[in-house]
């Protein structure tokens, strides 16, 4: 394989928050020394935050030396997890949740208690650049078995993607647009699994290679699982169904590279839930996505390193359902079509009389066009939505393990919609009463900025405190919805009269990423203005509008609202290596997380997770990996008006797995990693708080998963 020099830093390789973080000094290395693998992906300053090579199975991922929290999920977890969406892959980690809509299908990550357009998906730097965050029951695009890995990063790294970050940003990894040559000149691994709760059968398989100059890669997944079990029987219509994949090349050249993929996802899924079980709801959302990346290490001059994303995308789907007279149709048909662009420089690091002086800036285009047409078309007419923003990250180093950033980020924001003009209290003076309409387009200049500091402590801790100012401009959805969303059971009323969304954070957080005992550990307070959330009315409604509050429909009225609110919270992990067992540990595990989020008229925002506390003991030695863990969720009684309390539930996990490696030119693979993993083994009945269906829709039951991954 050409040894030629790339020009690469040495820098930990944080994607999102390794951006903000990067210390001066640099060394070069060969492609030889950053082969990717799907757990050991190129250390590039920029990449993702877990860096460098995963950590062993049963290993707490922390991100210690960072100003952001960092949830790292590895890609030998989501191997052996097997989750079949984002929401499932990250429902029981610290801090976070999913709207289970659809479990398995339609579950889009919770952050903090926050949703929709407050947490931001990625892929590979760009958004997702689907419809989830317009609806509980539109699935993420995105399968998570032919990922490297998942990062949730909270606090001022996501000042990078824009206002609508303002809760958290969940980044997918993968290998699609290749950075580096495996060693060997190719590499792939293939897993598959099947479940016991769903007969839920999965395959995914990646191949990355090259040679010269040139690198490319190759994935492909199919998904399918029946209606699934729980402990009050089946949960009709939650079936799913899932394939897709992807190709891309990459041309690597001496101080850098240049890259473009090609993905293609489509699904079908059920809704689970009283109503639209009888009249199985299902969706089929389709996904064609192009991407392309780059990166260049100028040798002289102010500008230390160049990078550049683009991605644009055509999301389709259709919700099909019976009509009352028993023939299937199509009640809504729903695109979005996106784009977006950024480039950032870094420069050159800065001697200053107080340290080194490092950072970055960077701008960013985006373009968002929603359009729903057929018989649900009256949700929301036409959007077109534009942002431009800017953006500076600083840090300064200041000697004795001390350093201070400082982060701002400025938006241009335009929103052209139709804005409908309801009643004061949102009912038809009678029949034949329809909003009154007209053409109308917003314009925002969003404005955010942070603070950090973080101290490197004895024995391995680290300290960080931040806080960040951070305006959101209201989406298209919150401001022109108008009508009836069948499949989630709502009739959405916007407000196109909202304002910024301002919300104000301090956190403090102590970390411990390595040696025997690792911590992770966040407390924040965060105070919004102008908080826009969905309302129950009480009322409900048919498909119209003049159909509200009369009895002649069961869709609930939505209204987006804005009020203050406080949201406060906390999450915790740790892990210990006891006794010494061959060659690796047995120890203890344990994570407790809560949020309480609180209107200022004393009332509780709505559909927010419960605490939960958790723990359990693991072991791994000599190539096995076994744990067993109990969660505890505690019953959710700080509800919203109309919304009803959430009992508690028990979730046993057990997993027990062993890695063998082989001899490639024996097998035809170079390792092999079989296990069982169970989940809710004791059979509770698990209902999720953040829910809009939690009434209706119980978690799956007692599951046991076989898995297998082999790698080449």
């Amino acid at each position: 394989m050409s040894r030629m020099r790339y020009g690469l830093r040495r820098w930990g390789g944080l994607g999102v928050v390794g951006l903000l973080t990067a210390p001066v000094q640099a060394e070069e290395m060969s492609l030889d020394e950053i082969s990717v693998t799907s757990d050991k992906p190129a250390r590039r300053f920029g990449e993702a935050a877990a860096g460098g090579a995963a950590p062993p199975d049963g290993i707490l991922p922390v991100v210690a030396d960072r100003f952001a929290t960092v949830t790292v999920v590895t890609g030998s977890e989501l191997a052996r997890a097997q989750p079949t969406s984002l929401g499932e892959a990250l429902f029981d980690k610290p801090g976070l949740s999913a709207t289970t809509f659809a479990p398995g299908s339609a579950s889009r990550p919770i952050v903090r208690g926050l949703d929709n357009h407050r947490v931001r998906i990625l892929e590979n730097g760009t958004g997702v650049q689907d419809m989830s965050d317009l609806g509980e029951d539109h699935a993420v695009p995105i399968n998570p078995l032919i990922n490297d890995r998942i990062e949730v990063i909270r606090g001022p790294a996501g000042l990078r993607y824009g206002s609508q970050a303002v809760g958290g940003v969940v980044s997918v990894e993968n290998n699609r647009i290749p950075t580096a040559i495996p060693a060997g000149g190719v590499a792939g691994r293939v897993t598959t699994g099947l479940s016991a709760v769903d007969n839920g059968r999965n395959v995914a398989a990646t191949v990355d290679a090259g040679h010269g100059n040139v690198a490319v890669h190759a994935d492909a997944f199919k998904s399918a699982a029946d209606d699934y079990d729980t402990p009050l029987g089946i949960q009709r219509n939650s079936f799913n169904r899932s394939q897709g994949g992807a190709i891309g090349a990459s041309y690597l050249f001496e101080r850098g590279f240049v890259g473009l993929s090609f993905s293609h996802f489509d699904s079908v899924y059920g809704i689970p839930g009283i109503g639209s079980a009888a009249q199985r709801t299902r969706l089929d959302p389709t996904q064609d996505k192009l991407q392309a990346r780059g990166e260049i290490r100028p040798l002289d001059g102010p500008v230390a390193a160049i990078r550049f994303w683009a991605g644009g995308s055509n999301y389709r789907h259709n919700e099909f359902g019976t009509a009352p007279s028993g023939v299937e149709e199509i009640a809504a048909v729903f695109n979005n079509r996106a784009a977006e662009g950024r480039i950032e420089l870094d420069h050159v690091p800065v001697e200053t009389a107080f340290g080194t002086l490092s950072g970055q800036f960077g701008f960013q285009a985006e373009r968002r066009t929603l359009r729903i047409s057929g018989a649900e078309g009256g949700l929301l007419r036409p959007t077109d939505t534009r942002v431009q923003a800017a953006y500076l990250f600083e840090e300064l180093a200041l000697g004795g393990g001390l350093r201070l950033q400082a982060a701002g980020r400025i938006e241009g924001n335009r929103v052209a919609g139709t804005q409908a003009l309801f009643p004061a209290d949102f009912l038809p003076e009678g029949p034949g009463d329809e909003p009154v309409e007209s053409r109308r387009t917003r314009r925002f200049a969003p404005k955010s900025a942070s603070f950090g500091a973080l101290q490197d402590l004895s024995h391995g801790f680290v300290a960080s405190l931040t806080g960040s100012y951070v305006e959101r401009a209201p989406t298209s959805p919150e401001l022109f919805s108008r009508g009836p969303h069948e499949a989630s059971a709502t009739f959405e009323i916007g407000d196109p009269n909202l304002r910024l969304e301002r919300a104000r954070t301090v956190e403090l957080a102590f970390r411990r990423g390595e040696g025997p005992f690792r911590l992770d550990a966040t407390g924040y307070v965060t105070r919004y203005t102008g908080f826009v959330y969905k309302r129950l009315t009480g009322f409900t409604c048919g498909d119209t509008f003049d159909s509200c509050g009369i009895g002649g429909g069961d869709l609930r009225q939505v209204v987006y609202s804005q009020a203050g609110a406080t949201f406060t919270g906390a999450e915790i992990s740790g892990q210990i290596d006891l006794v010494p067992v061959g060659d690796g540990f047995a120890g203890l595990s344990a994570q407790y997380d809560f949020v309480r989020a609180q209107f200022d008229d004393g009332s509780f925002v709505p559909r927010i997770p419960p605490h939960r506390v958790g723990g359990g003991v693991f072991l791994r030695a000599d190539g096995w990996t076994a744990q067993i863990s109990l969660l505890h969720a505690f019953a959710q009684t700080q509800t919203a008006p109309l919304e009803t309390p959430t009992p508690g539930y028990n979730d046993l996990k057990a997993e027990i797995a062993y890695r063998r490696p082989l001899d490639p030119a024996v097998y035809g693979v170079s390792e092999v990693t079989l296990g069982l993993r169970g989940t809710n083994l004791l059979d509770d009945v698990i209902r999720n708080a953040a829910s809009f269906r939690k009434d209706e829709v119980v978690l799956p039951g007692r599951n046991v998963r076989l898995f297998l991954t082999a790698r080449f």
